[in-house]
């Protein structure tokens, strides 16, 4: 922890430095295509085809960039007594450093729709946005690092079961199975920490402050914050908190990683396009992936400075 702190107080002043250059670049574009690939494998649901293609996809893809790709198989049980497949990614860049950072999103969807409509509620979430778009910003800063190989290590972490049950359920043993399954059985040492993407798509992007990263690894936030601010983006990713959530990287926290979320909880009229058939390719842009790409190099660049 002492490290950490040095290090990222290293990180703040690097990021108040207008001498500090990010070298590598971020394709929005590009990154729009990746999202588009994964929705055209349609419901990306653990025990479905569209999963099983996705993922074939997806270790391919990553194979083709990362210096190592390893994998993580198993089974997961649900409450209900229902197996499913599951399996998270892990590209590794750099492998043999000893100072790493780790970047990650969920790539699989929803199994069912939390549409107010009775009759859409049985149907499953296409996931351009919540799921897509995360895994595009990954897989848009692996083109980047291919290119441009970076002297810490950088970890992507593409995690399973994310979105499969009900959030609101006691214990909660159906949702975010994929970075739970991380968090006990990590394949690197800790990172110094780790940054969530999820639901960063939106065209009408806003980032602000998640509550529960604010708790536990506050000086990430800042760390990335002030990175958005070096790359001129202070407008998107503003400086108030908003929202504390269940997510992804609060099983990563109590597997002693200092994580936290960037993910705009605001998605369509009233938040109305989350968890139904309306997350669709038209709601992201690439100038929305773009943003948040950049920011993902720029938080790379700030550690390598360090």
């Amino acid at each position: 922890m002492a490290l950490l702190v040095t290090l990222l107080a290293a990180g703040a002043i690097a990021c108040d430095d207008s001498t500090l250059v990010n070298p590598r670049s971020f394709d929005g574009g590009q990154a729009l295509q990746y999202a588009g690939t994964q929705v055209a494998f349609g419901p990306r649901v653990p025990g479905q085809q569209g999963h099983e293609a996705m993922a074939g996809w997806l270790d391919s893809l990553l194979r083709t960039k990362a210096d190592t790709v390893l994998t993580q198989r198993w089974t997961h049980v649900t409450q209900a007594g229902e197996s499913l497949p599951m399996v998270n990614f892990l590209a590794q860049f750099n492998p043999s450093a000893t100072r790493r950072i780790l970047l990650l999103a969920h790539w699989d969807t929803r199994p069912m729709s939390d549409a107010a409509v009775p009759e859409l509620q049985d149907v499953p979430v296409p996931g351009a946005n919540d799921g897509a778009s995360g895994v595009a910003v990954l897989l848009g800063v692996a083109d980047a690092l291919d290119l441009i190989p970076p002297s810490v290590g950088v970890d992507l972490l593409f995690v399973d079961g994310e979105d499969y049950g009900d959030f609101s359920a006691r214990p909660q043993v159906d949702v975010m199975i994929g970075s739970r399954y991380y968090a006990a059985n990590q394949l690197t040492p800790p990172p110094l920490f780790a940054v969530l993407f999820d639901m960063v798509g939106d065209r009408d992007l806003r980032l602000q402050r998640e509550g529960n990263s604010l708790i536990g690894a506050p000086e990430v936030v800042d760390l990335v914050w002030n990175a958005a601010a070096n790359a001129g983006y202070s407008s998107v990713f503003v400086g108030h908190e908003g929202m504390s959530l269940t997510d992804d990287h609060v099983e990563l926290q109590r597997g002693g990683i200092r994580a936290i979320d960037v993910v705009d909880f605001s998605y369509g009229p009233g938040n109305t396009w989350w968890h139904t058939p309306e997350d669709t390719m038209d709601k992201i842009s690439a100038e929305s992936l773009g943003i948040v790409g950049t920011v993902a190099l720029e938080v790379i660049a700030t550690v390598e400075a360090m």
